[in-house]
């Protein structure tokens, strides 16, 4: 015969066997602060509720990580804003507040000024989109100029040279896009030299000049000419299928932007052979 079961005991068994599975909260049952407990058929949320000795007074939700961030009570968080209500830019000023936040945007603005400092003084990237200059590029090259050197040496023949095209140059192609681009040549005659294109070659200063990297001999007639001080002359190095300076004229130093230095894309172009 079985003993007599307490009332605390038969409630117990009374929610083991009432509607199925439930949820509780492991306490003390003769503990004159017991918990009532909501079965997880009753609703998708579960929810731990305290009582007083007599089973009435203060029925508040009973927060099971009391140190946590955000209150049971309430559901909000310490800012005071509701969670159900919270926005992403509520987020944003949380997360620019903190010091995470600090710390990363002062590194991402720091590292911005670096790039726009290089960019502007000391090297910048640059895209090849014709043929002019065949075969040192090709198309789709991308290649740095760097602005360092035009500050401390004078320029050479033989250097490629980027640069905003001269008034000349503007003159020809009208008011189109292509009359604000920079373009890309090399330098092929500085101040003061005496420069000419006769049967297809160069000549500097009565001297046949050795050009490897050019596409072919020059299909044209120029000069002689003599190089103005404080100019260069600029030719592309596909000799016949260039708009350049045997064309609009002669190079202000001051238009130049940089030297090109090296090509870094496509990895197979990756170099610097045949630019100065």
């Amino acid at each position: 015969m079985m003993a007599p079961r307490s009332a605390a005991a038969a409630a117990f068994l009374s929610l083991l066997t009432a509607g199925g599975a439930s949820a509780f909260a492991p306490a003390s049952l003769s503990s004159p602060a017991a918990f009532a407990v909501r079965s997880a058929a009753a609703g998708p949320a579960v929810r731990l509720r305290a009582k007083g000795p007599g089973g009435d007074g203060d029925d508040r939700p009973v927060d099971p990580n009391p140190m946590g961030l955000s209150d049971w009570a309430t559901g909000s968080d310490d800012s005071g804003t509701a969670a159900s209500n919270r926005s992403f830019l509520d987020d944003v000023r949380d997360w620019a507040k903190s010091d995470e936040g600090q710390s990363d945007i002062q590194t991402y603005f720091g590292a911005l000024a670096i790039a726009l400092v290089l960019r502007v003084l000391v090297v910048e990237p640059r895209y090849i989109p014709s043929l002019s200059m065949f075969p040192t590029f090709e198309v789709g090259d991308q290649l740095a100029v760097e602005k360092v050197t035009k500050r401390i040496r004078p320029f050479e023949r033989k250097e490629v040279v980027v640069f905003n095209p001269p008034q000349a140059f503007k003159d020809i192609v009208g008011s189109s896009r292509k009359s604000k681009e920079a373009l890309i040549k090399r330098i092929v005659a500085v101040g003061g030299d005496t420069v000419e294109v006769k049967g297809g070659k160069l000549y500097v200063n009565g001297e046949m000049q050795d050009e490897p990297y050019t596409n072919e001999d020059a299909f044209y007639e120029f000069g002689p000419v003599e190089v103005p001080y404080g100019n260069v002359l600029v030719l592309g190095d596909n000799r016949n299928h260039s708009l350049d300076g045997h064309i609009w004229g002669f190079l202000p130093v001051e238009n130049v932007i940089g030297r090109a230095c090296f090509i870094y894309w496509p990895p197979w172009h990756l170099g610097s052979n045949q630019l100065y």
